[in-house]
């Protein structure tokens, strides 16, 4: 075994009987580079990923190819979930060289860690020819390695980088405008979402969307974001059987998903999902975030209710294999009748309908209103059919041998996890997803944070009480969690809890010259370049959570320093969003707010929670929520009386208290 064999990623773990001589990134490795002038192979992946393993078999596996990674290289696997700083400065690095990026993701660098070579996967072939070829380059040529890598740093330095912005300017509805007509050249409007394949879910881009369509009244857009739920929830992409949604479809229809689940597409899925129930009631949306968080709890959820990091793809050595059927095995399961309506309601045929022979990956296309029909049936008898056939194939199913399961318990994660249960009981007011919040949010409380408001951003069972570093978006997506959680509590020790994390990120991570947050501490190990977090990709950047978080925050407790550095944040990233709105959906969702103002309000009295629900059936996007029978915030001040009483605020203004919810709601927009 080699020195991968004492970690406690099991993505580490996985390649820890590999031939190849492998390093945890950390002094022992850099300073054997540095010692024998040997270049660093930094192999960069995470344990659900297909290519990761593929490429392990193909070539970490084979003897031949380690002799030749080991005579010349010092080697080093990294998890990307656990060190994303390291994943963020070489993934910049093949991402200016090549244009593109991915996972395996392998680079060559000089032994003080600067980049000269990289890339995504290699045929084995491939591979150990330009394994020979780089360790020649740089015996022969050093000067020219070094020239490259001066080059190549200073580029990574100033990638995804932003200027300071003194001007204040008046953000209208035209600079949302141009944003939402933007996305609209890149809409599929025949199976949602955007462009061909693959189709990713994206679900802040879709938040955004949503929240513009409804505020802006563009029916083109509310359109396209129904269509893509729809399209997405009846796709492959999502499994009919024990629910949640794979990291992405292969195929511009949602059909074939590359199969490994990852908690951070579910967590905010149900987010997604939640809030679009509140703004067009639809039957599959509640579905859709059930199911999810059944499937959450029951397969990632650890015992004190901590979130596990992801389910595998492969099972057995074969991508899929757990969540693919044939015919003939739905009907041994169900007998020929039964299993005749499943397979035309999922799709499933003799030949298959993917690349594994007579396999299939169920999918629907029909509404069942519709399917009902063309089949004669009504439609409570179709779902009644349908409901007890999957409960047979999912028994069926559970005795299969199982994808592997990352069993790291993430900080950021967790927080965009305990967010989604906050949004599905705002939505559907079951009591069982408050108490799911109230367990997970306990666990971070209690896990993932120090008495000195510091994070620990990896929690694992197998640890023995060493503290990880943690980024930004730990700090942030905790922070947004806790909100969350005070708004549907009206508890305010989880607001305190995301006011002294705010305190500790802008203390160690804030930029006040260039008014940016950096992804890593000040007192972290410094790496070749301290970066910053700005694009919102399938999560939003850890920038744009903050800068909504200290918004948010700003308002709940009057604090006109957090108010500062969020309109700070937005001044800085505002020249990108017309040109490249796509790709900074959460910052164009703070623009939002910016024009359209956030509506502050407080219900105050002893039926706070029976108005707050009220409340939570209108659809408002643009709001905070608090109040309760007591509080010290300063808005809730003197706004105590003998009734329960509802206050709407406003850009420092409220209005005359309500005694009721229509009262209260006739104070807001329409």
């Amino acid at each position: 075994m080699n020195r991968l064999a004492n970690s406690t990623s099991p993505y580490l773990l996985q390649h820890a009987n590999n031939p190849v001589n492998w390093y945890p990134w950390g002094k022992e490795a850099l300073d054997k580079a540095k010692a024998e002038n040997k270049l660093i192979l930094v192999s960069i992946g995470y344990s659900a990923c297909h290519w990761c393993h593929v490429m392990e078999h193909e070539s970490f596996e084979d003897e031949a190819v380690a002799a030749v990674m080991n005579e010349f290289f010092v080697c080093i696997k990294v998890d990307r979930e656990e060190r994303p700083d390291v994943d963020q400065i070489y993934m910049s690095a093949v991402q200016l060289m090549s244009g593109r990026g991915g996972w395996p993701l392998n680079c060559i660098c000089l032994p003080d860690q600067r980049p000269i070579y990289g890339g995504t996967y290699f045929r084995k072939n491939d591979w150990t020819s330009l394994l020979f070829n780089l360790a020649d380059f740089y015996k022969q040529k050093p000067e020219e390695a070094e020239e490259y890598a001066v080059r190549l740093t200073e580029g990574i330095q100033n990638y995804e980088s932003v200027q300071f912005v003194e001007e204040h300017p008046e953000y209208t509805q035209a600079d949302l405008q141009v944003i939402g007509d933007n996305w609209k050249r890149y809409f599929d409007q025949y199976e949602g979402g955007t462009g061909n394949a693959p189709k990713f879910p994206m679900p802040n881009n879709w938040l955004l969307l949503m929240r513009y369509a409804h505020l802006m009244k563009d029916e083109e857009i509310a359109a396209q974001v129904k269509l893509t739920l729809h399209k997405m929830a009846f796709g492959g992409i999502y499994d009919h059987i024990g629910g949640g949604f794979a990291r992405y479809s292969v195929d511009g229809r949602w059909h074939v998903p590359h199969f490994e689940k990852m908690l951070y597409d579910n967590a905010q899925l149900i987010s997604l999902y939640a809030e679009a129930y509140t703004w067009s009631p639809d039957a599959l949306y509640e579905q859709i975030v059930e199911e999810i968080i059944t499937f959450s709890t029951r397969e990632l959820a650890s015992p004190e209710l901590g979130f596990y990091s992801a389910l595998d793809a492969d099972s057995e050595g074969v991508e899929g294999k757990f969540y693919i059927f044939t015919k003939k095995e739905i009907e041994e399961i169900l007998g020929e009748d039964a299993a005749e309506l499943f397979c035309i309601y999922y799709h499933i045929t003799d030949d298959g309908n993917w690349e594994e022979e007579h396999s299939n990956v169920l999918f629907r296309r029909e509404s069942d209103e519709d399917l009902a029909e063309q089949l004669g049936l009504g439609v409570d008898d179709l779902l009644s059919e349908i409901k007890a056939s999957r409960k047979k194939v999912f028994e069926v199913r559970r005795h299969r041998v199982r994808p592997g399961l990352d069993n790291k318990i993430l900080a950021s994660w967790n927080g965009l996890m305990l967010k989604g249960l906050c949004q599905a009981y705002r939505a559907f007011n079951n009591p069982k997803y408050l108490e799911l919040a109230l367990q997970n949010a306990g666990f971070i409380y209690a896990n993932l944070i120090s008495q000195n408001s510091r994070i620990s951003r990896v929690y694992n069972v197998n640890t023995t009480g060493e503290v990880s570093v943690a980024f930004l978006d730990d700090y942030a997506n905790i922070i947004d969690g806790f909100i969350a959680l005070y708004e549907v509590t009206f508890d305010e020790q989880w607001l305190q809890q995301a006011k002294k994390l705010t305190d500790t990120a802008i203390a160690h991570y804030y930029d006040e010259i260039n008014g940016i947050f950096f992804y890593t501490a000040d007192d972290d190990e410094q790496l070749i370049a301290r970066k910053s977090e700005i694009m919102d990709g399938v999560t939003p950047a850890s920038n744009s959570a903050m800068a909504i978080n200290l918004k948010k925050l700003g308002l709940l407790f009057d604090h006109e320093g957090y108010a500062a550095v969020s309109a700070q944040l937005l001044r800085n990233i505002m020249p990108q969003l017309a040109k490249y709105g796509t790709a900074y959906s959460n910052w164009s969702l703070l623009l939002l707010d910016e024009v359209f103002g956030i509506y502050e309000i407080a219900i105050t009295g002893n039926e706070t929670e029976t108005v707050r629900k009220e409340i939570e059936n209108n659809y408002i996007p643009n709001k905070i929520i608090l109040g309760g029978k007591k509080g010290s915030l300063p808005l809730l001040q003197d706004k105590f009386g003998q009734s329960t009483q509802i206050f709407i605020c406003k850009d420092k203004t409220c209005g005359l208290p309500a005694n009721n919810t229509a009262d209260a709601l006739k104070q807001i927009e329409a």
